[in-house]
């Protein structure tokens, strides 16, 4: 089980490497989703059940958008903490150490996640949430998971069209830290993970 747990983490590691490593973007993405749908159908570590997986044809995705990719600055933000209880993670403490301004989103706090190693945490619950994705919001960033699209002197790579939707998503066996106040906009963020008609269950 711990070891199908980490060939989950290395492959999707992996993923977002060849992604930040593609020449073109949309190129990079399309390796990603591709290899996405391929964990998502046979790796032991799917957040679908066994029945719902062999239903399984493909995560539905609006296409590219190029204009949906920034090299976002990060930005001074007062500091906080969040205590965020899931199921299998227990409490996961989240500090806010900064935030980005995307063009006609806004700014969206961007989150330290502070157990060990730590991470960047950049979830989004945008103006789709509860109709075309799911209702809880999406993440963007989550590099203690692997999902980093890179970026340097100060900016993060922040492409929307990454926007991929949390285990709790798929599943309600699940739980996961969800987007807070101060990232959640009434903006649609027409890019990314789809919900499919009915949801996943």
């Amino acid at each position: 089980m711990r070891l199908d747990l980490l060939d989950w983490r290395r492959r999707v590691s992996a993923l977002y490497a060849a992604a930040r490593a593609a020449g073109d973007p949309e190129r990079g993405w399309r390796t990603w989703r591709d290899g996405r749908d391929e964990l998502f159908a046979s790796h032991p570590q799917s957040p679908f059940e066994d029945d719902a997986r062999s239903r399984f044809s493909g995560l539905p995705f609006v296409p590219y958008d190029p204009a949906l990719r920034f090299a976002a600055a990060v930005l001074p933000a007062d500091p906080a903490r969040l205590e965020v209880p899931t199921a299998a993670d227990g409490v996961v403490p989240l500090e806010r150490f900064g935030a980005v301004e995307l063009d006609g989103f806004g700014r969206l706090d961007l989150w330290w996640v502070a157990g060990y190693g730590g991470g960047v945490f950049l979830p989004l619950r945008d103006g789709t949430a509860g109709a075309t994705t799911y209702g809880g919001g999406r993440y963007l960033l989550d590099t203690i998971k692997g999902a980093d699209l890179g970026g340097d002197g100060g900016r993060l790579v922040v492409d929307l069209n990454f926007a991929y939707h949390p285990s709790c998503g798929y599943d309600p066996r699940w739980t996961c830290p969800l987007a807070p106040e101060g990232n959640r906009v009434t903006t649609p963020a027409a890019a990314g993970e789809q919900l499919p008609p009915g949801g996943w269950y």
